[in-house]
């Protein structure tokens, strides 16, 4: 049995914005945000779109490309979205505090009757733990068959203006893959590994509401409720932990870089991404890196990546793919994907 990537699709709000522009309304500069971060320009949603508008919209295309590529027997989306058994979103701005879950409202909006549905936050990790976790419910199961697997996330509306060294970082979007469990051997998802440590959870996150600070009658909104990063502290987590996670997805798997077709990392910083390359000697060719255009967009900036390199013809059948990233928590993982 093997879960394979069988759709992708994504969904970027149309509104994009320059780091000249940025540096119009804050201390900041085009050749300051390139330099320290590879980030040119990050897309925002409007005030009435929710991370549900955009996942639901990366899923629907997702839907579209599978009937398109024959890879389905269903000829439309409202027949193939009846087909989901699992609808696995992964975000950590979702469109309500605690509940309901986002994945529900995103079911609704496809009319996904048919799917069990849940929410998965953790942080920019998001993704790949849920591209984890729908391949093992559907493997837990002999009725089910697909599942739709969606990182979102609309970081502007938890962004600090105020702060330069993280508002310059965050972007909006939306990626989706859908899986179908088939009968061909060594193909798909062949492993993944998840991590934590739970003792860097200080250094990246938001840390107003929930039970530890909850909001207080007569309270206004103040920093609390936007994200706060130790960058010094997550940047030497993240390049020594991206090394690591694919030191070990090479050596479970019994292989060695040269055997893998492209690297997608979490886009979150071009320095961390090419310094952990270049710990395993990987040519640049090989690491992808979107973030000049769309900024770090959390869970949903490796889903975006691989449907650029699935629509751009850049991955093609058989190519052995890999994903890795870190998030808050302090979280990371990796997947490692025959195409």
């Amino acid at each position: 049995m093997a879960i394979e990537i069988i759709g992708t699709g994504r969904a970027v709000p149309n509104r994009r914005v320059t780091n000249d522009e940025l540096a119009e309304k804050i201390d900041t500069s085009d050749e300051w945000i390139r330099s320290h971060t590879g980030i040119g320009a990050r897309h925002y949603a409007d005030e009435n779109t929710a991370t549900s508008d955009l996942g639901a919209a990366a899923g629907l295309e997702a839907l579209k490309w599978a009937i398109q590529k024959g890879a389905v027997a269903e000829k439309t989306t409202e027949e193939l979205a009846l087909t989901l058994d699992l609808i696995v979103l992964g975000s950590t701005t979702q469109d309500y505090y605690g509940c309901p879950a986002t994945a529900c409202i995103i079911q609704n909006k496809l009319g996904a009757v048919n799917a069990a549905v849940m929410d998965l936050a953790v942080g920019c990790s998001s993704f790949i733990y849920s591209l984890e976790t729908a391949a093992a419910l559907l493997n837990a199961n002999s009725q089910r068959k697909r599942a739709l697997v969606i990182g979102a996330d609309i970081l502007s509306r938890v962004t600090n203006w105020e702060d330069r060294s993280t508002c310059v970082l965050f972007g909006d979007g939306a990626g989706a893959v859908l899986l179908e469990k088939t009968e061909t051997e060594g193909r798909g998802i062949l492993r993944s590994t998840l991590g934590a440590d739970g003792s860097g959870w200080e250094y990246l996150g938001i840390y107003k509401g929930g039970s530890r600070n909850p909001w207080k009658k007569g309270e206004t909104i103040d920093e609390g409720s936007t994200v706060f990063m130790n960058g010094q502290a997550v940047y030497n987590f993240a390049v020594g932990i991206l090394t690591e996670t694919i030191a070990k997805l090479l050596k479970d798997e019994g292989i060695t870089a040269e055997d893998i077709s492209m690297i997608v990392p979490h886009q979150a910083n071009a320095r961390i991404i090419l310094a952990a390359g270049k710990r395993h000697k990987m040519p640049k060719e090989k690491l992808y890196i979107n973030i000049e255009e769309y900024a770090n967009t959390s869970s949903a900036s490796i889903p975006i990546a691989l449907d650029e390199l699935n629509r751009s013809g850049a991955i093609k059948k058989g190519d052995l793919i890999m994903t890795v990233g870190f998030g808050s928590g302090l979280t990371y993982g990796g997947n490692l994907i025959r195409w």
